[in-house]
């Protein structure tokens, strides 16, 4: 087979057989096809779309390009001793600005009796990255081993880490270069990404949050249950029990966005307050899991459940476990000061008085990584104390010269385009919007 041929086929809405997938994404992973052959193969798919069985394919060529994990002996050796016997189950967002779930649902989950094997990603475009959150902690070790990882799940419930070299080391490779390529957006490639990981921690079931709205990667909400539709289906194809909530993404999620920062507000939630959307958010993700993890019975008590975590500080105290079980400084969790912060900060004011009718979030989310808080090629590093906060949400009313929104920055060669961009995401109108969006649209596969 000659890679060419396959790009070619493909550019021209030709489908490709399994083994030709599995020829590509193995030469790809053992460094045999370079990065150009790859990113143009990746376009092709962007462009033309791909079938249900070439889907299953590169899943299952990703999926098993490496090692998949198996937990289940970590269940307790006498299941009378407890209420249940813990279920093994994830959660994964597709994606947006401010989006911190994964802090606050992981040690939720756990506290509550789930063992959660989170494998999580970077940063991907403008949305943030659950690792690059974590690592904004001093001395957060995210690179673990699989010993290590087991270790850690074994003690607490629950690992937040990277992909080892042995967990789908495929998508970690072409998660890097769609990153950098323009090839972030196909809901082919998002699903192959998200559930070859999944499905490698060895989990039982999963909860999806795809995100809708001019901030995430599926804008329409068509596109969104399209891709729900597809996550949904490959799980369930491969034996999990699996659901998708499509949320909204058409503004930041909290009040927070940039890595230390989202990792302070996740914390004001694990302490019982935080911003309100944020939390509505947490406990119904967080509630669905307890449900397909058949810790309870119905999506109430997971609410109910959820929420007594937070409230008892079990679940605080969880994240704190994880951190230190990991190597970072726990100190934080009651001392955010300890994150990292930005030398500077400068206030976006409103042009108007009126109402904030509408954000274009995803320019929001490029602001921060203007400001250093992304990756613009494959090389940068992070830095993980710029960001922004929202002091205006959509409906909300505001004066002239009021702020809207905080830069806090290090650079100041890099503050102009980030509040040219920022100035640019605010709609102000003379009037309320007449209803707001909802945060959970609806549930695909329940």
């Amino acid at each position: 087979m000659r890679v060419v041929d396959l790009i070619r086929r493909k550019r021209d809405s030709g489908e490709l057989a399994r083994e030709e997938i599995e020829f590509l994404i193995e030469g790809y992973t053992r460094d045999e096809i370079p990065d150009y052959q790859m990113a143009a193969w990746l376009m092709a798919v962007v462009l033309k779309g791909m079938t249900r069985a070439e889907l299953a394919a590169l899943t299952e060529a990703m999926l098993y390009s490496g090692k998949v994990l198996n937990f289940t002996d970590l269940r307790p050796k006498h299941p009378h001793s407890l209420e249940a016997i813990p279920g093994l189950v994830d959660k994964h967002s597709t994606g947006g600005v401010g989006d911190k779930t994964s802090l606050v649902i992981a040690p939720v989950a756990a506290a509550g009796g789930l063992l959660v094997p989170m494998i999580s990603g970077r940063g991907l475009g403008h949305s943030g990255g659950t690792l690059d959150k974590l690592e904004s902690i001093p001395g957060f070790r995210v690179n673990l081993t699989h010993e290590e990882f087991r270790y850690v799940l074994s003690f607490c419930g629950c690992a937040l880490i990277g992909q080892t070299a042995e967990i789908a080391p495929a998508d970690k490779k072409i998660y890097a270069l769609r990153d950098v390529t323009g090839t972030v957006e196909s809901p082919y490639l998002i699903c192959a990404s998200i559930m070859s990981k999944k499905l490698a921690e060895g989990i039982e079931a999963l909860v999806l949050d795809v995100k809708t709205g001019s901030g995430a990667f599926m804008k329409k909400e068509e596109d969104a249950v399209a891709l729900a539709e597809l996550m949904v289906e490959t799980g369930r194809r491969m034996g999990k029990k699996v659901v998708a909530l499509i949320t909204d993404m058409d503004q930041p999620l909290g009040r927070k966005a940039g890595n230390a920062l989202e990792v302070e507000e996740a914390l004001e939630v694990l302490h019982g307050g935080g911003p309100e959307d944020l939390r509505e958010v947490c406990l119904e993700l967080a509630a669905w899991m307890f449900h397909l993890g058949e810790r309870v019975d119905s999506l109430a008590d997971g609410r109910r459940l959820a929420a007594e975590m937070i409230a008892t500080g079990r679940a605080r105290d969880k994240f704190r476990e994880i951190v230190t079980l990991q190597g970072g400084d726990a100190a934080v969790v009651d001392d955010p000061d300890r994150l990292p912060r930005a030398r500077h900060t400068a206030d976006v004011l409103s042009p108007a008085s009126g109402y904030v009718a509408g954000t274009q979030c995803e320019q929001l989310g490029i602001a921060c990584v203007v400001l250093g808080g992304g990756r613009e090629k494959k090389e940068d590093s992070i830095d993980h104390a710029v960001g922004l906060v929202f002091h205006k949400k959509v409906g909300d009313s505001v004066k002239q010269h009021e702020p809207l929104c905080t830069i806090h920055y290090n650079s100041e060669a890099r503050l102009s385009e980030a509040r040219r961009l920022v100035e640019q995401s605010y709609r102000i109108e003379p009037s309320a919007p007449r209803q707001r969006r909802p945060l959970v649209h609806r549930v695909i596969g329940e």
